[in-house]
């Protein structure tokens, strides 16, 4: 060829290259696009779970958790992710993603990091939001918002860093698999959910004096269940965000296994509709049938690449049978999860680590071992102490020193009365709650 058909044929080249490149950028652009209506629906979903005296102070709650966790997890939260793939021992490899590295700005010569991070703080703030909706009506503002940046901008992505690289230890050591995050976001989360609520007790009249639980009813299930299938809604966003767009090739997973979107559709589908029969035929009620579809879909993420769909089916419908039980028992053990936080996140969290490791075992990684079920143990525990450690302990320094719970007067108040400005509802126009069940 000539100098001049050379040249042709190398700007088609890049011209095919910037193509592809600037379409990753969008994909992950509208991954977290999809992501922000995640935070929507836990909006919505809490307040209509809250009662009308504090369904503001609910929703101010989790829109700052939000604000807190994206400039946090700006400053350290990314550059964890990208140190500590190898244990405790920061690398230098983290030096990329300090908050002055040229990687975190402009810059024309990287079309990745932005939409990267964009993506995984999306992630961080789900922790946040996972957290938030078990500790509604009691917690001090400030006491949750340095909670929501331990969790969103330290410890998850700490897991993330440990079993969600394709360097990360539990993988490469262990061969564990987790494609869809649900034990380094939920898991974590809920776990860590679970060891503020043991510090943090009950609501007032949660339960009575002789110990017998009274439902304390949200103000509005309609919005509630509407929260929940906006969560569902944004988990399409969430779980693209869990795969790695490669230009002319075959996607892959975070580890670097070949997967594609088509495998994740079928399974989330799948799950999400086991989910919800699963509840329905335990409870019979429609909160927990929705929460049983995102219950669902957790508890296949882990293997969300590699099931048949129908086995991934199998596997909602058990998580969304579970839920309800896990309810249960923390209510036997006097331990006031207001929406279920614990058994939606980090009970199916735990079940889906398990499901891989009995129905994926044996499948190869190009930087670790095949995924066995003994790896899939290994972080398991790992994740429920990285979430359930640092929430009991973060949560028992505030107990301490009175920062952690609001005064039993304000309580009774309501959070709306003390620290709103406004009122949720017009004169006149407050919906109807439950009564709370005589003692």
């Amino acid at each position: 060829m000539d100098n001049e058909t050379l040249a042709a044929v190398e700007e088609l080249r890049r011209l095919v290259a910037m193509s592809g490149t600037i379409n990753m950028e969008i994909f992950y652009w509208w991954c977290t696009a999809l992501m922000v209506i995640i935070h929507a629906g836990f909006l919505a979903y809490e307040m209509g779970a809250s009662r009308v005296k504090n369904a503001l102070a609910s929703g101010v709650k989790n829109i700052l958790a939000f604000a807190f966790v994206v400039p946090t997890f700006f400053l350290f939260g990314w550059w964890i992710y990208v140190a500590f793939p190898s244990g405790i021992v920061p690398s230098a490899a983290g030096n990329s993603a300090l908050p002055w590295s040229n990687t975190m700005g402009p810059n024309l010569a990287d079309n990745a990091t932005g939409v990267f991070w964009a993506a995984f703080t999306l992630f961080a703030a789900t922790t946040a939001s996972i957290f938030s909706g078990a500790v509604i009506e009691r917690i001090r503002l400030s006491a949750f918002c340095l909670l929501a940046i331990l969790l969103g901008s330290v410890l998850w992505i700490l897991g993330a860093s440990w079993g969600w690289h394709p360097e990360g230890w539990l993988h490469t050591a262990f061969g564990y698999h987790d494609v869809g995050a649900a034990g380094v976001v939920h898991m974590v989360a809920g776990f860590f959910a679970l060891g503020v609520l043991i510090n943090l007790g009950p609501r007032i009249g949660r339960f009575a004096a002789n110990g017998r639980p009274q439902e304390l009813f949200g103000h509005s299930v309609p919005m509630t269940i509407i929260g929940l299938m906006m969560i569902i809604v944004g988990f399409f966003g969430f779980l693209g965000g869990c795969i790695i767009y490669m230009t002319g090739e075959q996607w892959i997973n975070i580890y670097g296994q070949p997967a594609t979107l088509s495998a994740f559709a079928f399974n989330t589908l799948m799950s999400f509709a086991g989910g919800i029969i699963g509840s329905f035929l335990m409870t019979r009620d429609p909160f927990w049938m929705m929460s049983g579809a995102l219950a669902g879909i957790i508890s296949a993420a882990a293997g969300l690449d590699v099931y048949h769909p129908a086995l991934a089916f199998l596997i909602g419908f058990v998580g969304g049978c579970l839920i309800p039980k896990v309810q249960d028992l923390l209510i036997k053990l006097k331990i006031d999860d207001a929406v279920g936080a614990f058994p939606v996140h980090g009970a199916t969290g735990l079940w889906s680590l398990i499901a891989c490791g009995l129905f994926a075992s044996g499948y190869p990684s190009p930087n670790g071992p095949e995924s066995t079920l003994s790896g899939q143990l290994v972080g398991a525990v790992t994740m429920a102490a990285l979430g359930l450690l640092p929430g009991y302990l973060g949560s028992l320094l505030l107990k301490a020193f009175g920062l952690l719970r609001i005064t039993p007067g304000a309580e009774k108040a309501g959070l709306d009365l003390v620290e709103i400005p406004i009122r949720p509802y017009p004169e006149g126009h407050t919906p109807t709650s439950h009564p709370v069940a005589a003692e």
